[in-house]
């Protein structure tokens, strides 16, 4: 609709689905999940907002819910999630998402290109839904917005000084190659929006590109329907729902289990079992302290689990400790470790239970970029201790529910909590000041009135993606995802070589059909050296070129490079290996520099044709992975065993989804035999090389008369190009 703005969120890691989000199930399904739903619920209830699509990893395994195998979600009648594969169906954490988020950029293309509908704005969460956002923004020349929610600098500072090591930190978590990908992602944001001032002040200063951006502070909402104050269930007039009526009861049941006095004050935390949570620290202010062990009792959530031992490393060790902990200060009777909740009807419970027994909450994290807990207790009247660092500096300057401390200081931590228990006025203070001021400071209709006045502005100067035509002028992603057809052709001794009055008839021919008809080229030339050649020329500049006997993809007159055919061609390819093999035989000759790719490696073989079987067989023994092609009889090109010109094209096709029946391709020698063959219409220009004549007789490959450009023309007329991409033309059958 016509005003009203398209938006597609990127938040990947994790399990993430619309209703009874399982909070805590690992370090991957935490307060990012909870905040990437509320928000698209929040844009979808605006009317300026028409759609809003959350798309994150489908997971179908055993082990988690089906509901994260569905490739679709409606949460709203304007919100849906989007599950795209990648990387296998198995849950993974997230460290070990980064070489499969290309492939989820090619498929993301896909969907976008069946819904015929691209969107105004990509806004990327946490650095893996930032490179993608990032990617397709790059691609389709529409606004990149990032919310990072955790920052890698911040954290390797902290983990160096637990005393962790860098090689560590790279084995476990790949931090230096985040950090790596976070500095890309803000060198391209457009508007990065972030939750407090001091994560810009402090965090994003810490970046080399920190200060590239535009930032926004815009604080996480809250949803206040779910979160009532606690007095709401104790007014004579309240008719809670059975749904929390049986949460409540359950929880105060459960509790109960652990507590010899369940009616004492209490000190309540709600958080994963994450190191930087510091519930060591909280164990400990509350174990050591007998006055504050007296007069209140301690429940801490951490996460839902069935059997320690079966969780990561990390988990583990976090929850072995607490154990450990509560046997060392003898605290049985005194503090509850339960081992799940329910975060749609329970956890709201708990901060209701907490404050009907004039308890606090308490969040002793080392680092805290936001805090949303903090705000869920305060708005139900809850008050709150918080860390002094990061996000909760803002919600306690704002809400003014609570104290800050140093969570390094388990002295302070106690102390803190038994001045608000112990001081009845303190509390009421605390609890109405959160009550009111979160509906002030917090809800997620403002912050999506805040964030849709500045993405308008932003996307108001991009043109609109909404054009139906595919404009030679277009970004290529917009471009090519209104493509019918595509026209792949080798440069050398196919588009070029022949009269140069064909080849201007071609030209001429092309513009004529650019709404329609893509133009792409495919040679053994280097990109730099492609791209020469066809200025030099004026041959306006193709959609794609296929470089380097297809290791290579570039899009448009800005060379775009497609970064997802790089890894994809990638995967086992060993360049040194290879290299190293092959110095045994010294009838090749390495080619000049500029003819060696990360992808490719050149040499001349002259006759050499019947070496080919020897090379074979060194490759073979020494279990290399390649792809070996020889042309022009002297010419010998290895790639990885992914990479070729056929190839190059397959991959096009499946990625922008136009069908290899409307590709229609030219070549003249070897290394074009791959990309002749199959389901595109060939054509094989008249002053072909030898070593394509067995092709004669091969489905679809037309042999021209004419040469060069003449020939390319014989076979567009051979195959009725000027009609092939009318709707319901047979041709196209």
């Amino acid at each position: 609709m016509e005003g009203k703005r398209y938006i597609q969120m990127f938040s990947i890691h994790g399990l993430v689905r619309g209703h009874d989000m399982e909070l805590g199930f690992d370090a991957d399904t935490g307060g990012q999940v909870k905040y990437v739903i509320e928000m698209g619920s929040a844009l979808s209830r605006n009317p300026l907002v028409d759609r809003v699509d959350l798309f994150t990893r489908l997971v179908s395994d055993k082990s988690v819910s089906k509901d994260y195998s569905h490739p679709l979600e409606q949460v709203t009648d304007k919100f849906r999630i989007v599950r795209i594969q990648c990387g296998g169906r198995k849950y993974m954490r997230k460290e070990l998402l980064w070489p499969f988020l290309d492939e989820f950029v090619d498929k993301t293309i896909k969907f976008i290109k069946r819904e015929k509908r691209i969107p105004h704005l990509f806004h990327g969460h946490y650095p893996d839904g930032g490179y993608v956002a990032k990617e397709l923004a790059r691609v389709f020349a529409i606004p990149f917005v990032y919310t990072g929610h955790s920052l890698g600098r911040a954290k390797k500072e902290q983990l160096l000084n637990d005393g962790y090591t860098g090689d560590q930190l790279n084995k476990q978590l790949r931090l230096d190659f985040r950090i790596k990908q976070e500095e890309s992602i803000l060198k391209q944001a457009d508007l990065v929006v972030a939750s407090t001032h001091q994560e810009v002040k402090d965090q994003y200063a810490m970046y080399r590109n920190g200060t590239l951006p535009r930032f926004k502070v815009i604080p996480p909402g809250i949803d206040i329907h779910r979160f009532e104050p606690y007095y709401h269930d104790i007014l004579p007039q309240a008719t809670p729902s059975e749904e929390s009526l049986h949460a409540k009861a359950s929880l105060i049941e459960e509790l109960n289990r652990f507590f010899q006095q369940p009616d004492k004050p209490l000190l309540l935390a709600l958080c994963r079992p994450d190191k930087r949570k510091n519930i060591q620290g909280l164990i400990k202010a509350y174990g050591e302290d007998l006055e504050l062990r007296s007069m209140a009792n301690l429940a801490i959530f951490a996460g839902i689990r069935k059997d320690i031992s079966q969780k990561e490393e990390s988990e583990k060790n976090v929850l072995t400790r607490m154990l450990l902990l509560m046997d060392k200060y003898n605290l049985y009777g005194k503090m509850a470790i339960p081992k799940k909740h329910d975060f749609e009807h329970e956890v709201p419970e708990l901060y209701h239970i907490a404050a009907e027994r004039r308890g606090v909450f308490v969040n002793a994290a080392l680092t805290e970029p936001f805090g949303i807990t903090l705000l869920e207790a305060s708005t139900t009247g809850l008050p709150i201790v918080a860390t002094n660092d990061g996000g909760p500096c803002d919600i306690v300057e704002n809400c003014q529910s609570g104290l800050l401390v140093d969570p390094t200081d388990t002295e302070a931590i106690a102390r803190a909590v038994k001045e608000i228990i112990t001081r009845e006025e303190q509390w009421h203070l605390f609890s109405k000041n959160g009550i009111l001021n979160t509906r002030k400071w917090y809800t997620w209709e403002s912050h999506a009135e805040t964030y849709l006045q500045d993405i308008n502005t932003l996307c108001d100067q991009y043109p609109s993606p909404n054009v139906t035509t595919a404009s030679p002028t277009d970004p290529m992603g917009r471009r090519l995802t209104r493509l019918k057809g595509l026209m792949v052709t080798d440069i050398d001794n196919t588009l070029l070589g022949g009269e140069t009055s064909d080849l201007q008839r071609l030209i001429s021919l092309l513009e004529k059909k650019q709404e329609e008809m893509g133009f792409a080229v495919a040679t053994g030339r280097s990109l730099t050296s492609a791209a020469a050649v066809l200025k030099e020329n004026n041959i306006p500049a193709p959609d794609v070129i296929i470089s380097s006997v297809g290791s290579e993809i570039h899009y448009g007159p800005s060379l775009l490079e497609d970064r997802g055919w790089q890894t994809h061609i990638s995967r086992n390819w060993d360049r040194e290996k290879i290299v190293s093999v092959l110095k045994a035989f010294d009838f090749l000759t390495p080619q000049e520099e500029s003819a060696q790719r990360t992808c490719k490696i050149s040499y001349t073989m002259a006759p050499g044709k019947d070496r080919l079987a020897e090379i074979h067989n060194a490759l073979v023994k020494n279990r290399c992975h390649y792809n070996l092609i020889y042309s022009h009889e002297e010419y010998l090109d290895i790639l990885p065993y992914r990479a070729s010109k056929g190839k190059a094209l397959r991959y096009l096709s499946y990625k922008w989804e136009i069908p290899l029946k409307r590709f229609l391709v030219f070549g003249d020698s070897g290394n074009d035999e791959e990309m002749l063959r199959g389901e595109p219409s060939a054509v094989v220009v008249g002053n072909y090389s030898p070593e394509l004549e067995h092709m004669k007789s091969a489905r679809k490959v037309y042999f021209a008369t004419e040469h060069h450009a003449g020939g390319m023309m014989e076979g567009m007329v051979h195959y009725g190009f000027m009609d092939r991409f009318k709707e319901g033309s047979h041709h196209d059958n």
